[in-house]
């Protein structure tokens, strides 16, 4: 088994990080346009093996894609990370060709990999990819909601005083701060509904806190998060390799799930071997689904900028 992960900047090197303790893989690549950081951080990582009890091989790449050949899973991480004050839409045009260039060299090398989408705008990111390699669907990725998902879980732990381990909870939608859809009404405590423990004030704060959780991290450490997202890429890598099944809320391709067709977008899918596998119906009430057409409404507006570039 080899994965790639491409981008060998703070969120890449967890990402590869969590992949290597975890022993996804038999070979794991790692790859920047950055002369010497991908090869310098691999060869960390690879110090750390004999003190961790790993035994994954690592290897650094500056742009040299042939070093990824023959992988099953790809990691995409590269692009401009998102600065204070920066909206994901404003990272388009940076990021676009990025992922599109990362996507094409990518396929030749490795044409039957599977691929994971990090990079922000995440939801247009997908799209992208998924339009521009012409791949099935099923083999393209967005990480998006598995990060926001565990961020929900964390702020509902806060107010709950449990183990996030325990909680069951779901966001849908867009990865943006406007258009995610945290769905408290079925967010549960070992099967318990959460909103048996919570004051509507609570409920309230924890979605609020939960849509910014991505800008309030930005403005605390000057850019984007790393720790979180690199171990959410990861634990998608984990149930491909594995084949876990694991059910995940992730940016996929609809087409009538959710009554939406022709976006990519976060809805909770099962991903095993053969990537995304099945889109669950949450069975939406009305309020919920006007959310989520309404967060598809802003993705396409984000994506409609992709035929100006």
């Amino acid at each position: 088994m080899k994965v790639t992960v491409v981008g060998a900047g703070a969120v890449g090197a967890t990402c590869a990080d969590n992949i290597a303790r975890k022993e996804l893989c038999n070979e794991l690549v790692l790859l920047d346009i950055k002369e010497g950081v991908a090869e310098g951080k691999a060869q960390d990582m690879m110090q750390t093996a004999t003190l961790l009890g790993f035994d994954t091989k690592i290897t650094g790449s500056t742009n040299d894609y042939a070093k990824t050949a023959n992988s099953d899973v790809v990691v995409i991480t590269s692009g401009l990370p998102r600065k204070p004050g920066m909206t994901r839409e404003e990272l388009i045009g940076v990021n676009a060709g990025i992922v599109k260039s990362v996507c094409e060299n990518i396929l030749k090398h490795s044409p039957n990999a599977i691929i994971i989408v990090i990079s922000n705008p995440m939801d247009t990111m997908t799209y992208l990819a998924l339009q521009s390699t012409g791949l099935p669907k099923n083999r393209i990725i967005g990480m998006g909601g598995t990060l926001d998902s565990s961020r929900f879980k964390y702020q509902l732990s806060q107010h709950l005083g449990c183990s996030p381990s325990d909680l069951n909870a779901v966001v849908i939608g867009g990865h943006g701060d406007t258009t995610m859809i945290p769905l408290i009404r079925l967010a549960t405590w070992n099967s318990t509904p959460v909103t048996n423990y919570l004051s509507a004030e609570q409920q309230e704060k924890i979605v609020a806190d939960t849509m910014v959780g991505g800008a309030t991290l930005t403005k605390l450490i000057g850019t984007s998060a790393w720790y979180a997202p690199g171990a959410a890429g990861a634990a998608l890598v984990e149930s491909i390799v594995r084949d876990e099944k694991k059910l995940f809320t992730c940016c996929v391709y609809l087409d009538g799930e959710y009554g939406q067709k022709d976006i990519c977008l976060g809805v909770p899918v099962t991903i095993g071997k053969n990537g995304w596998e099945k889109v669950l119906d949450f069975k939406l009430n009305d309020a919920e689904q006007a959310s989520f057409n309404k967060s598809a409404d802003a993705v396409r507006n984000m994506n409609e900028v992709l035929k100006t570039l």
